[in-house]
């Protein structure tokens, strides 16, 4: 089947066709870089990795946009409080998301524009919108109009005379409803001159422009997150097609990763930074955790659930090296048609995991009965499932060589994996002695092993 994919807009899986042959593109809202990023901030961004990574898969150039948005309420008040220049402020916190994109294995986007270098576009949006009639300037202030745009509301299900936009209400609005696109300079604030007075942009306003800039007046596909679909899209949408630009064609949402039940916030102070996270668990274990469930299903974060995830990336990992030992090299292979429907179908990444683990299951019983041949074949669609998931272990990304493994853990794991290919190769020629001795070395070692049916498992015994 072709790419289906949720459209927010309809509210309906469509099916994906690219604006233009043979390319796709996608605009991401990217951070606002405040402060350091936690696992709820990256979980968006692995989630349009492995979209982008299946349309390449696909045979489709992907054009992928994800901005910063470098000025903020939030980022000069923070700044301030840290007595430390807004620019600094930001830009110190924009190295931590790349570090943590970096970190996780996003492939890097065509471009990350900032806001702050593309005032230019904004001011000539604001233009066309004023002169449309959709927007108005007051007091150094630029509005654009609710009422002037027929269908607001259509993207969220808002409804117009519930809207809230969450902002104060400026002197010079019209209507409660209508929302900034300029806020007018005030003291000891950065800004920037247009033709109705200094002053910074509004965020709304900031996407539309960047995102125009690179993909054209019409794009494939712009994502984000679930708390972004009122105000900030639906705001993108009105002043974008009020302007002339049919915009994105289908809009994608990932859910929110939760903690106790709340979204996870730094205002909440219930954050999990990808640094610490890092100090527990190797990064590709993370990434598996975060991009398992369906993007649009919620992740309650628990240390249990995260500690079952990076097992089940070890069981994939393990068989692959298992059978690199005994069968030889393992080249990517084909995509069975049963993970390319799941993919296919929304990104169904539960369905497409279930069939990895069963390929990997059928890879280890092809092992155990010394079918190499068989073995090797199963090993190289394994690799060819976990590239597209961005989390193939023989990677030059994840290889240990590659990887955030310290020297102690990596050399902990060469001796485990020897000997357990040691002893499963004995098992297979029936030579229980040998097996016998393998076990032994592993229990002097201090390791617990468990046989399981994708393979034996291996953690190191509590002291």
């Amino acid at each position: 089947m072709a790419l289906h994919l949720y459209d927010t807009a309809t509210r309906s899986v469509r099916e994906f066709h690219p604006a233009r042959s043979g390319t796709a593109s996608m605009y991401v809202c990217g951070a606002t870089v405040q402060g350091a990023p936690h696992i709820g901030h990256v979980r968006g961004a692995l989630n349009y990795d492995v979209l982008r990574r299946w349309l390449v898969h696909s045979g489709l150039d992907v054009l992928m946009v994800r901005n910063v948005t470098d000025i903020d309420d939030k980022i000069l008040t923070k700044a301030a409080a840290a007595d430390r220049p807004w620019w600094e402020w930001a830009a110190t916190h924009e190295r931590a998301f790349e570090s943590a994109y970096e970190a996780l294995g996003c492939l890097p986007p065509s471009i990350a524009p900032r806001a702050t270098g593309h005032v230019t576009q904004m001011v000539e949006l604001m233009q066309r919108l004023i002169d449309g009639g959709h927007a108005y300037a007051s007091g150094g202030d630029v509005y654009f109009s609710v009422k002037a745009f027929d269908g607001y509301g259509d993207l969220s299900g808002q409804k117009l005379d519930e809207v809230q936009q969450g902002e104060s209400l400026g002197e010079g609005k019209r209507d409660a409803r209508d929302f900034t696109l300029w806020k007018a300079a005030k003291p000891g604030e950065p800004s920037w001159p247009t033709p109705w007075g200094s002053g910074r942009p509004g965020w709304h306003l900031e996407c539309s422009a960047m995102a125009t800039t690179y993909l054209g007046a019409e794009f494939d596909i712009h994502g984000g997150g679930v708390d972004l679909v009122f105000p900030h899209h639906e705001n993108e949408r009105a002043q974008s097609n009020a302007a002339g630009d049919g915009f994105a064609r289908f809009w994608l949402h990932n859910a929110w990763v939760t903690l106790s039940g709340e979204k996870m916030s730094k205002s909440l102070g219930n954050t999990v930074s990808i640094p610490e996270m890092l100090k527990n668990y190797r990064a590709p274990e993370l990434r598996y955790y975060l991009v398992q469930p369906h993007y649009r299903s919620t992740i309650e974060y628990s240390d249990g659930a995260l500690a079952e995830a990076a097992q089940g990336y070890r069981r994939i990992e393990q068989f692959l090296r298992r059978t690199a030992g005994i069968a030889g090299t393992v080249h990517l292979g084909e995509i069975p048609d049963g993970f390319a429907a799941a993919l296919d179908d929304d990104l169904a990444t539960p369905q497409a995991f279930a069939v990895l683990h069963n390929t990997v299951r059928d890879g280890n019983a092809a092992l155990d009965a010394s079918d190499n041949s068989k073995a090797l074949e199963i090993a190289a669609s394994v690799r060819a499932m976990t590239d597209v998931l961005g989390l193939d272990p023989l990677s030059a990304r994840w290889s240990e060589a590659g990887g955030n493994e310290t020297p102690t853990r990596q050399a902990l794991s060469e001796l485990v994996e020897g000997l357990l290919t040691e002893r499963q190769q004995a098992r297979a020629d029936k030579d229980f002695a040998r097996a016998d001795a393998a076990r032994d070395r592993l229990q002097q070692a201090g390791i617990v092993v468990e046989d399981t049916p994708n393979g034996p498992q291996w953690t190191v015994k509590d002291v």
